[in-house]
């Protein structure tokens, strides 16, 4: 074979020469090839630098040698993507290799596709221009196999399913397989795009029975806006199709389908419009980005959060922090479990919803109903409601979404036994739901939601870092430890944007960041220091304390003194320690403090803010040791301690903006 190789190489340079002894013309491209193949590779290059970044896929299953995404660097032009994959063509083809250019990308990020041997990255990461390359991997529909499934007979319908509204004014973009479209479920709901990037099946003798390869799309359809099996029954849906009869796709198609998506929305809009992405594949750079970018543009993403068992952090896009990414319950609100597989949970979920034998279209004839799970069902739930929440409030960024859906959530139902223990506490416990009828919350209303870090490392003085949404505000953040031994936290900003940094203390076990994260505040908010150690930070006249934070160089912070909040709003400092104050001004902005004292000995102490009244930061107060964190659960303050001294009092910073019938408190 590289006989052959070398033949055809030979031929193409013995053209390549009889072109150039030719008085013929010839392009800039072919002067380009024809100097890299006869060029001494004995000479460096005139713009020699560090070799890119190499990535690939976490799981060894799913990888796919061979097929490569090269990203380019931003500013890069399309006539240097273009530039680059022929020079990457002329140096392998100097070595005897061929290269096949698969795809080009010009939307989130520049770079193209590339079908090569692996012997050939040594010459591509030398390339000019190019940022990293991304071993391409396979991404997967987030169902129960078909076989494990069973028709679910509803018993716990009783009377219509009546939705505030049917989402009518929302297009949905699916992901997925290919689309059952004359179901009667999905007839006229349904458009089927032009696009189409899936890989082969595996195996030699594959029967692609027409209801096999619309099986997992056509059932997760039928759940966003199905006639009587849909969330939200008036929602357009387009089918762009990225996993084949198997359920398997690539990361490369699943940027090439968004990328068709946004140029779609660039010549046509659609506003509001939802993206759900019912697959998963290992942890990608690119995939991440690339749906970042689309949320920036305005989009909703919602992906599964997958039925692996595991860390969704570990998944993408589950990982994306931009994304709404959804874990699945049982009919008992319990993480759905099966087998060996179960959901993925963790601090990248952000919400869970029903996703065990749930109804809906079949395939396998035009009004045949079948039951399927998994997180991908769960995550068309969530888009339904989604769709729902936008068409009454469709100027809602993904934020301010993500807000409502938490807000209108079920709390508290999910035990937390049935969570791994190092996911407990990070892991929501929110199930999904639609709006209450008599519901008037919009964009505008200031919710706040937690978002937690990893835990850092053991070593004394380690950080780990939380952080919100772009188009989120920090009003807080707190930091919690298992053993208690906490150095405190801090509030840094990086590119414009807050971060909360809590540090392990000496002889602490890891400890995690909380921030406090906020939309619809109406105001101009910053974070404000104290001057010097022991000295409060105090608020400018005229602005509202939403929280306060403290950090100690002496690897154990203590919280012994309480927020003020009369006529000085300050955060005070003890000996040796700094306070930091989250200060907003807006007139309207009205904030105050609840208490609660601990009760005996107990090693758990929780406030709620009232009605009408946003929890936007939560700290302890305790004087004695063992004192673990504080952190809030929706619109509550945790407080957390060892037990077996004089434990804690909770106390809570709520907020609310102020109605003209409303009188100030202050």
């Amino acid at each position: 074979m590289k006989s052959v190789v070398t033949v055809c190489c030979l031929s193409f340079l013995l053209g390549l020469v009889a072109l150039v002894e030719s008085d013929e013309d010839y392009t800039e491209d072919e002067e380009m090839i024809l100097s890299l193949i006869l060029q001494d590779d004995t000479q460096p290059e005139a713009e020699s630098r560090p070799p890119a970044q190499f990535y690939r896929c976490t799981k060894d299953a799913w990888r796919m040698p061979g097929q490569y995404i090269v990203v380019m660097r931003n500013g890069t032009h399309v006539n240097q993507v273009e530039r680059t994959a022929r020079r990457l063509r002329a140096k392998a083809a100097k070595r005897g290799y061929l290269i096949e250019i698969l795809q080009t990308y010009s939307g989130a990020f520049h770079g193209f596709l590339v079908k090569m041997s692996s012997d050939v990255l040594h010459m591509a990461v030398k390339l000019p221009h190019v940022e990293y390359i991304e071993e391409d991997s396979s991404i997967f529909a987030q169902s129960i196999p078909w076989n494990l499934q069973r028709i679910l007979q509803n018993k716990h319908e009783s009377g219509k399913y009546s939705p505030p509204n049917d989402g009518a004014k929302v297009g949905v973009y699916l992901l997925d397989t290919s689309v059952q479209v004359t179901h009667r479920e999905i007839e006229d709901r349904v458009m089927v795009t032009d696009f189409n990037s899936v890989p082969e099946e595996d195996g030699v003798r594959v029967h692609r029975q027409a209801s096999q390869c619309d099986s997992h799309g056509t059932h997760i359809a039928g759940v966003v806006s199905g006639r009587d099996s849909g969330v939200a029954r008036g929602a357009s849906v387009n089918s762009v199709r990225v996993l084949n009869c198997q359920g398997k796709g690539t990361v490369s198609g699943a940027l090439a389908g968004l990328e068709y998506i946004q140029s779609s929305l660039m010549s046509q809009p659609i506003r509001p419009v939802i993206v759900l992405l019912p697959f998963v594949g290992g942890f990608s750079r690119t995939l991440n980005a690339a749906c970042r970018k689309m949320v920036e543009s305005g989009t909703v993403l919602i992906a599964a959060a997958g039925n692996y068992n595991d860390d969704a952090c570990l998944y993408s896009p589950a990982s994306e922090p931009e994304v709404i990414t959804v874990g699945a319950v049982n009919f008992a609100d319990q993480p759905l479990s099966t087998g060996t597989t179960g959901t993925n949970v963790g601090r990248c979920v952000d919400v869970f919803a029903p996703g065990d034998d749930i109804i809906s279209a079949s395939s396998d004839c035009s009004t045949c109903f079948t039951t399927k799970s998994g997180t991908s069902q769960a995550a068309a739930h969530v888009a339904g409601i989604a769709a729902v929440l936008l068409n009454r409030s469709p100027n809602s960024s993904s934020a301010e979404l993500l807000q409502q859906l938490l807000h209108h959530s079920v709390r508290n139902v999910i035990n937390p036994e049935s969570l791994p223990l190092n996911h407990r506490l990070s892991t929501p416990n929110m199930v999904a739901a639609l709006p209450d009828s008599t519901s008037t919350l919009i964009g505008e209303d200031l919710l706040c939601r937690s978002v937690w870090s990893e835990r850092s490392a053991v070593k004394g003085f380690a950080t780990t870092t939380a952080r919100c949404r772009h188009s989120e505000e920090m009003l807080s953040c707190s930091s919690f430890s298992q053993n208690g031994v906490r150095a405190g936290e801090r509030v840094e900003e990086r590119d414009g944007q807050k971060e909360c940094v809590a540090v392990n203390g000496n002889g602490g076990h890891g400890v995690f960041a909380i921030a406090r994260c906020c939309t619809g505040h109406k105001a101009q908010c910053q974070m404000l220091e104290s001057p010097e150690r022991g000295e409060d930070a105090d608020c400018p006249p005229d602005h509202q304390l939403t929280g306060c934070s403290y950090s100690s160089s002496s690897g154990d912070v203590s919280y012994s003194d309480r927020p003020l909040h009369g006529s000085r709003r300050a955060c005070p400092a003890k000996r040796g320690e700094m306070s930091y104050a989250s200060c907003c001004h807006t007139s309207s902005l009205e904030c105050r403090l609840k208490e609660q004292d601990p009760t005996g000995v107990s090693e758990q102490v929780k406030v709620s803010c009232e009605d009408s009244w946003t929890l936007t930061g939560c700290q302890g107060l305790s004087s004695g040791s063992g004192f673990r964190g504080a952190f809030a659960l929706g619109n509550t303050c945790v407080v957390h301690t060892a037990g077996g001294d004089k434990g804690a009092a909770a106390i809570a910073t709520c907020c609310r903006h102020r109605t003209t019938h409303q009188p100030s408190e202050h």
